[in-house]
């Protein structure tokens, strides 16, 4: 190349480089002002839309962790429900044993060969008792207190010599609890 031809290249990209100067300067200066405000409300209509975007957000965020709240409570309601029902279905068993117990005769318990034997059901009556306590079932107190029907279910009345009116004399059926929910009224007999 020679050194005229190499001049010429040289002013060719700083004619074009002053050209797109030129340009830009009488585009920046052709902007019109409408089109500045029109820019500015675009913003705002902008920041207006992300603001909106936003609140969605934590409206969704809010209803997630309420249904997330929801769903666990209803988790421990159903664990709940499924204990008591559980708990229900074995009453019967605690009952049976109670009124083997209570139905020994003397001569029997006072027996060699009938101890253990006597002694394996109170033991198995207690463990079942202590698996339940664990579970938080307890035992409604009844006799000798005052009808509360919250906790306890009169099947009859009598008349009770020294006994205050609505006084429980006799308990027919143990009732139980399980936490402060009653899973079954106790069955009682009241005072006149």
């Amino acid at each position: 190349m020679t050194r005229k031809h190499h001049k010429e290249q040289e002013e060719i990209p700083e004619t074009i480089n002053t050209e797109a100067a030129e340009t830009a300067a009488d585009e920046t200066a052709a902007i019109p002002a409408a089109t500045e405000a029109d820019m500015e409300a675009e913003i705002a209509a902008r920041d207006a839309e992300i603001q909106k975007l936003r609140e969605e957000v934590m409206r969704r965020a809010a209803e997630f962790e309420n249904f997330r709240k929801q769903k666990e409570r209803e988790a421990a309601l159903s664990g709940t429900r499924m204990l008591e029902n559980t708990v229900r279905d074995l009453l019967p068993l605690i009952d049976d044993l109670k009124r083997l117990m209570s139905h020994i005769p003397a001569e029997m318990q006072e027996m060699a060969e009938a101890k253990p034997f006597i002694e394996g059901v109170e033991l198995i009556r207690k463990n079942f008792m202590s698996l339940l306590e664990n579970k938080g079932v307890q035992e409604i107190e009844a006799k000798g207190k005052v009808l509360d029907v919250n906790f306890h279910e009169a099947i009859t009345q009598i008349d009770a010599p020294g006994a205050e009116p609505d006084t429980i004399v006799e308990e027919y059926q143990t009732g139980y609890t399980l936490g402060d929910r009653v899973i079954r009224h106790a069955k009682v007999i009241v005072a006149r």
